[in-house]
């Protein structure tokens, strides 16, 4: 049985427990840009306090974050950490997005995929996830965002070696969904990335907890 076969069962299992996540949590594309820069190495809800700061500061879009003295927004982003690096690559990626697309997010979402990716990677301080959660969540491109909680359970469950490569683990992910219609693929990779999420919050922590778990039965050991 091929690697990926698994997984469609996995989602299918995640989706009765859990239910549809309805994520990206936010309320406009921009949030999410700005949500999938913070998010990088700390806790969603650090992230919430940093999204509320700029709400509070009405610096949450496009032509005011960028204006902000760079001080002033690394005191914003403040709760999730890094905020040194992070205020230059949300300052990076506002411009990038300025000077390529005059600001129109809907004008970057009609570039190819693999040219938007490229793009987004060169900018500093954003790497393969954190771009594939830009384009799968902001920009509706079928892209899947590997992160650590979905390492965690393919390793766990025997079906990719731990030092797998981001792209090996993505093909993965994606074939599961290779007989779908292509038009479905953005919406079912967003749901399953955001179940496996919920399962790694819950469940496949750096120490798992798998009593109860629903993927518990599909362990080798099991």
């Amino acid at each position: 049985m091929p690697a990926h076969a698994p997984l469609r069962l996995y989602y299918e299992r995640l989706l009765a427990a859990y239910g549809a996540q309805q994520w990206w949590p936010a309320e406009t594309a921009f949030e999410v840009l700005v949500g999938a820069v913070l998010t990088q190495n700390t806790a969603w809800t650090s992230v919430e306090r940093s999204i509320a700061n700029l709400k509070a500061a009405n610096a949450l879009s496009l032509d005011a974050l960028p204006a902000l003295p760079e001080e002033t927004l690394r005191t914003f982003i403040r709760p999730s950490g890094f905020m040194q690096r992070k205020a230059a690559t949300l300052q990076a990626l506002c411009l990038w997005l300025q000077q390529t697309y005059q600001g129109s997010l809907s004008s970057a979402a009609e570039q190819p995929t693999p040219l938007l990716r490229r793009q987004l990677l060169a900018i500093r301080g954003i790497g393969p996830e954190t771009a594939d959660s830009i384009l799968l969540y902001a920009l509706g491109h079928p892209v899947f965002v590997v992160d650590e909680y979905l390492r965690r359970v393919l390793t766990r469950h025997a079906l990719a070696e731990a030092n797998a490569s981001y792209d090996a683990l993505q093909t993965l992910a994606e074939q599961a969904f290779a007989n779908d219609n292509a038009s479905t693929h953005a919406a079912h990779y967003n749901e399953f990335h955001a179940l496996i999420v919920e399962t790694g919050k819950r469940h496949c922590r750096r120490r798992p907890s798998c009593d109860k778990c629903p993927l518990q039965e599909f362990l080798p050991e099991a």
